[in-house]
Formats: C-alpha cells, sequence, structure tokens
C-alpha cells in the first residue's frame, strides 16, 4: 500500500524540483576539471589514517521552515526524497522577534527538523525594521537571512512552501495596487539570485499540505499573524477570497493562480521585447531619443522606462507604477514640465529631445 495521496503528491513536487537541482549542478560542472580524487595516490598505513575525508560533493538543498503546516510538510518531503538521491538535505528556521517566545518556537522547530535527519538545521533571529510596513519589513527581513544562511552553508538551493492558495492572493493583492502584468504573475516557481529560490507547492493547494502533515502526524504550529484582521493578507484569505468563492462559485483559486502563469509568460515576453529595443531608442551617446520611445508600444516603452530608472539607481522595489506613468508622460505628453523625482534621488528629464535619467 502506497502514501496517502496528500503525501504522494508533495513528495512528487519536491521530488521534480530536486532532480532540477542536480541536473544544474552537474552541468555547471567543467567538464575539463580534473577529478582530484581520481589522481590522488592511495594513502596506506599511517597515512591513511591521517587523511581527512573525502569532500561531500553532493548539492546542499535547504528548507525555509517556519513551523506551519506547508514548510513542515515541505521539509518532510525533502528529508524523505534526499535520502534517495545524490543531494543534501538541511532546515533554516527565521525567528522575526514579532511575538513572546518567538525563540523557543524556533528552537522548537529546529528539533523537530533535527529529527527528520535534516543536516544542517539551524534557527536565524533577525530585526524586523519598518519599511513598506510590517508585512513588507518581515519579508526583507526574512530574505535577507536567508540569502545568508544559504551563503554560509553552499546551499544550490533552498525550498519555499507557498502554496497555489498564496499565488492567488498574490495576485489579488496585485490587481488591488493596480499592478501591472509583472506584479499579476504572482510567484515565479523559479526566483532569486542564481535561481536560488524553488517553490514546488504552487501547483498543490494549502489544504494538501495540512493533510500530509495529519497523516503523518506531524506537529504544526499556526501563526496567530495569519488570522490578524490587521494585516491585509490575513483579511483577504479570512474575507476576501471566501466572499470571492461565495460570489463566484469554487474554482477562483485555481483560476487565479491559472491568470498568473499567463501573465508571466506576458511579462517574459514583454521583457524580453524591452531589453532588444533598448540599445535602439539610444543615441551614440547612450542617451534614450524620446522620439523613437514615442514610436514604442506602450507596454514596451515602460519597461524600457522602468530599466533606465532602475540602472539609475532607482530602487526596484520602490518604483511603482505611477512613477513610471509620471516619465512616460514626458514623452507622450509633453508640455514643458520640469523633472520628475523618482526614489533612489534619480530624476527624469527631457532635454533637447533626450530623456536624461539620472541620480540628482
Amino acid at each position: 500500500m502506497g502514501p496517502h495521496p496528500a503525501v504522494a503528491a508533495i513528495r512528487l513536487a519536491v521530488r521534480r524540483v530536486l532532480h532540477d537541482v542536480i541536473t544544474e549542478c552537474s552541468e555547471s560542472e567543467s567538464p575539463e576539471s580534473p577529478d582530484i580524487e581520481r589522481f590522488r595516490p592511495t594513502a596506506t598505513g599511517a597515512d591513511r589514517a591521517a587523511a581527512p575525508p573525502p569532500a561531500d560533493r553532493r548539492p546542499l538543498v535547504l528548507v525555509a521552515c517556519s513551523g506551519g503546516a506547508d514548510s513542515m510538510a515541505l521539509a518532510s518531503a525533502l528529508a524523505f526524497e534526499a535520502r534517495k538521491l545524490p543531494v543534501r538535505a538541511g532546515a533554516v528556521t527565521v525567528d522575526h522577534g514579532l511575538q513572546p517566545g518567538s525563540d523557543l518556537r524556533a528552537a522548537e522547530v529546529v528539533s523537530r527538523l533535527a529529527a527528520m535527519r535534516l543536516d544542517p538545521v539551524e534557527s536565524v533571529a533577525v530585526t524586523v525594521g519598518r519599511d513598506g510596513g510590517p508585512e513588507a519589513a518581515a519579508r526583507d527581513a526574512r530574505y535577507a537571512a536567508l540569502d545568508a544562511a544559504a551563503e554560509r552553508h553552499g546551499a544550490a538551493a533552498v525550498l519555499l512552501g507557498h502554496t497555489r492558495d498564496d499565488q492567488a492572493e498574490t495576485v489579488l493583492l496585485g490587481l488591488a495596487r493596480g499592478s501591472g502584468t509583472r506584479s499579476l504573475s504572482g510567484m515565479a516557481p523559479v526566483s532569486g539570485a542564481t535561481g536560488r529560490y524553488r517553490r514546488p507547492f504552487l501547483q498543490l493547494d494549502r489544504q494538501t499540505a495540512r493533510k500530509a502533515c495529519l497523516v503523518q502526524s506531524i506537529p504544526v504550529w499556526d501563526d496567530p499573524h495569519n488570522a490578524d484582521p490587521a494585516y491585509t493578507r490575513s483579511r483577504l484569505r479570512h474575507e476576501g477570497l471566501p466572499a470571492l468563492e461565495k460570489a463566484l462559485g469554487k474554482g477562483v483559486v485555481e483560476a487565479l493562480a491559472r491568470t498568473a502563469q499567463l501573465s508571466r509568460d506576458d511579462a517574459d515576453a514583454l521583457d524580453a521585447w524591452a531589453a532588444d529595443a533598448e540599445s535602439a531608442v539610444r543615441d551614440d551617446t547612450g542617451q534614450l531619443e524620446c522620439a523613437k520611445l514615442y514610436a514604442l508600444p506602450p507596454a514596451v516603452r515602460r519597461r524600457v522606462l522602468r530599466r533606465a530608472a532602475v540602472v539609475a539607481g532607482a530602487p526596484a522595489g520602490s518604483l511603482f507604477a505611477r512613477h513610471i506613468e509620471e516619465v512616460d508622460r514626458l514623452i507622450t505628453g509633453w508640455r514643458g514640465q520640469g523633472a520628475i523625482n523618482l526614489p533612489g534621488r534619480v530624476e527624469a528629464q527631457r532635454q533637447g529631445g533626450r530623456l536624461v535619467i539620472r541620480q540628482g
């Protein structure tokens, strides 16, 4: 008799990602590099006793685990699948310090992960700032800690437990902000520096992960922040999505996740078009020519403008659609207006038929 369907589903999702990581790591190794172990003389006697053990060259995959059902299900699947593949498996839990006793809960999560025979396992305490609101600040602190842990341990990938439900919420939040196609594309299956972050569960619902924990008797912790109406995502999860499903019927989450994938395909194509068009709209000195920008389709032109602003020093996370719309009016609605101030002390100004974007 095989595993419960929920357990089988999470294991299959993780197995696919691990195969991708293993393949990518093996392809990145230079075929010209000699295998040092093959050319090392055979040690005997005292030499063998003194020789250090060979380094474990299997790629390390970490799981980011909060102790909730999604990430504990992910950790259990990683621990199970890693034993059958040429890969090492470890875990990191981030203590945000936002609730009393958070350090004790983090220590308990570490204990449970170690019991799954994951290694290395560590807890990282962070200080959450205030920039962008509490949710954004906690997210920034968490990813900074995960990046540091991945660098410290030399991890090839970090697995995240985002589910299809999380994807649907992300799309709705993008809609509420009036964001463009890129924001509506939600979370990518692979993201981060060198494709570090992997999300195996984007095609699985939250209930599947919770069921997998239940049938395997894996204890989980339900973060009270996830039910706190003070947080936008919590209100959306417990009030917004249920109201949509009541009004429109079941299948809203699946439809929103499908919208994310379609939007991602469109955004990728438009980004590639903008990258190709950028060099064609610059003059010999590298300045953007307004007439050539005007001739581009709006979706492509705005991407070129955004890319130019980021290169000039505007933080990508602080550069919103309204900023790009104001810069775009220097091209499409020119009436002698002055410079546009952008995040990062960047200015956009029209001068003699050229669009100059630079730090002021």
